[in-house]
């Protein structure tokens, strides 16, 4: 068993776990889906003891099941975004509601939630004057090239895709979106096979404007870790802002 400590006053672990379980029962409905969750033995707000997974680094075969898988996953069709419910990304609170509007959705409570929380005032107002000066083009152009809600794990990134002789997902931020900000998640930080990427999209093509979408939702993540880890983040964040600035100007 791998046991889970938390530090703090807060019930991460508890949202972490609802969030294994939401995945787990998508998993099981999605067809020809092989992707796992770790099995959850108990949880409290301090503690949660999950099945431990022996793993090591993929090979060519599970990267091209794993692309597959992801794919199938983000096939099944929902009614609305958001989540019911905040939980946590990391170390950080993630603001939740129901919303039939993804680009109003990932504009309050994404990229807005993030940018009200930074500390230094400047640098705050002035990602506040990018983002209310471009709102409306921002919303319009995530609506207009998401075609349906998936459930997204919402912090793929490769620490949390685990190898073994099976495909496991941990530590998810989930809730229910545009599919490519898992995608947009796995290029952060290296991504991973170009084989991963290929079955993906021969599965389930990614949209023509992708590219810049991608620069939109890690702009989140950019955020995120700005706000938690400090500077060695803040050129991300900007040249994040400046490309959203320049794309609907």
């Amino acid at each position: 068993m791998f046991i889970k400590t938390n530090p703090y006053d807060n019930d991460s672990l508890i949202k972490e776990s609802r969030g294994l379980e939401l995945l787990d029962k998508y998993i099981t409905t999605a067809k020809n889906c092989h992707l796992n969750i770790p099995h959850i033995y108990s949880v409290t707000k301090q503690e949660l003891t999950l099945e431990k997974i022996i793993h090591n680094y993929s090979n060519k075969t599970q990267m091209e099941v794993f692309g597959y898988s992801l794919a199938k996953l983000h096939q099944l069709k929902f009614n609305s975004y958001g989540l019911d419910y905040d939980n946590f990304i990391g170390l950080s609170e993630q603001k939740n509601i129901i919303s039939n509007n993804w680009g109003d959705f990932f504009f309050e409570y994404r990229l807005l939630f993030q940018v009200e929380k930074i500390e230094n005032k400047i640098i705050r107002e002035d990602f506040l004057t990018i983002l209310y000066k471009q709102k409306e083009k921002i919303i319009n152009f995530l609506n207009t090239n998401t075609d349906y809600a998936s459930i997204v794990h919402g912090d793929l990134w490769s620490g949390n895709v685990l190898f073994s002789n099976k495909i496991y997902l941990i530590d998810p931020a989930v809730y229910f979106a545009d599919r490519e900000v898992d995608i947009a998640m796995t290029q952060l930080f290296g991504g991973f096979s170009s084989e991963f990427y290929k079955i993906y999209s021969d599965t389930l093509p990614l949209s023509k404007e992708y590219n810049n979408k991608k620069i939109i939702y890690n702009t989140y993540h950019y955020l995120n870790h700005y706000n938690l880890f400090g500077l060695s983040y803040l050129n991300d964040c900007k040249n994040g802002f400046s490309f959203i600035d320049k794309l609907f100007t």
